[in-house]
């Protein structure tokens, strides 16, 4: 006799809250009420005959039954995505959409899409920007491009480039009353500030062997770094450049490098996919692609 399959709704409920161990975030995953997470983990405990989870100290735990459940259920669901992938794939396979930084969008990925476009013109490129993290099973997202150091869990990552740090500013304030050229003579400019790069400064000014009371001089603070040079294009400061976002600028005159002291940054950028799904062909073509337009700049 064949056993009758739970409610899927149950299922579902069941493994999202087992996989946050949080009833409130399975529930903004999966855009119900925490009560109908509540209510549906009870009946598929009842159409079990079983304990899924037990409640201790504020905190949700499975059971020993539950975890000998879970990793079929899991498998079930992953399988259903794929299935559905695969169905979907020919009706989809021209859109490709990508998430990333929207600085890393602005200085590096914008000025050269036009020659992915130009190789294939079959796909259609959609660029989202973001800084959070990407949830591929539920963000209609094909891949992100993010910056660390790629120990992201359940994902797959390629790496892409890495970076280097040093001061750029406006070939107009090599040319002002205020002399700029030697390190200290940072210490009469404005300094600009990346607060998501916070800790640039204070490590090119300790290699350079210059106090960190210079931290402490008039600045100007932005949250994204396109922003910082900007402002260092236009002559407000010296910004603490970084290759991704200033190569072009510099290559085109619009920012100078007064200094010859540079750090490797402590990360780079990746390409982070899905894990163990199938790799479509538009976003291998664009990987590949990538890898061709970093080449050279790791």
């Amino acid at each position: 006799m064949t056993a009758r399959l739970p409610s899927l709704n149950g299922l579902r409920a069941f493994e999202a809250a087992a996989r946050h161990l949080s009833f409130t975030r399975a529930a903004s995953e999966l855009n119900v009420t925490q009560t109908a997470i509540s209510h549906q983990i009870k009946r598929l405990e009842e159409e079990l005959g079983v304990r899924l989870f037990v409640r201790q100290n504020r905190a949700l735990e499975l059971t020993t039954e539950a975890r000998d459940y879970l990793p079929g259920i899991r498998a079930a669901f992953n399988d259903l995505r794929l299935a559905t992938d695969r169905l979907l794939q020919k009706g989809n396979d021209n859109v490709l959409t990508i998430s990333t930084i929207a600085s890393f969008a602005a200085k590096w990925l914008l000025p050269r899409l036009g020659t992915f476009q130009e190789a294939h013109p079959e796909i259609d490129v959609h660029i989202t920007t973001s800084s959070s993290l990407i949830d591929f099973t539920r963000d209609n997202v094909d891949a992100a491009i993010r910056y660390g150091r790629g120990q992201w869990p359940g994902v797959r990552s390629a790496w892409l480039m890495a970076d280097e740090m040093f001061p750029v500013c406006s070939p107009a304030l090599l040319k002002g009353k205020r002399p700029l050229r030697q390190p200290e003579d940072i210490r009469h400019h404005t300094l600009l500030h990346t607060s998501s790069f916070d800790d640039d400064w204070r490590q090119w000014l300790t290699a350079a062997g210059l106090p960190l009371d210079m931290l402490g001089q008039r600045g100007v603070s932005f949250d994204m770094i396109f922003m910082t040079v900007q402002a260092a294009i236009d002559g407000s400061g010296i910004a603490m450049g970084r290759t991704s976002y200033v190569r072009d600028d510099v290559a085109k005159g619009r920012l100078v490098v007064p200094f010859d002291i540079a750090l490797p940054a402590d990360a780079g950028f990746y390409l982070v996919s899905p894990e163990g799904g199938i790799e479509r062909s538009k976003l291998r073509a664009f990987r590949e692609w990538l890898a061709a337009s970093t080449r050279g700049q790791s």
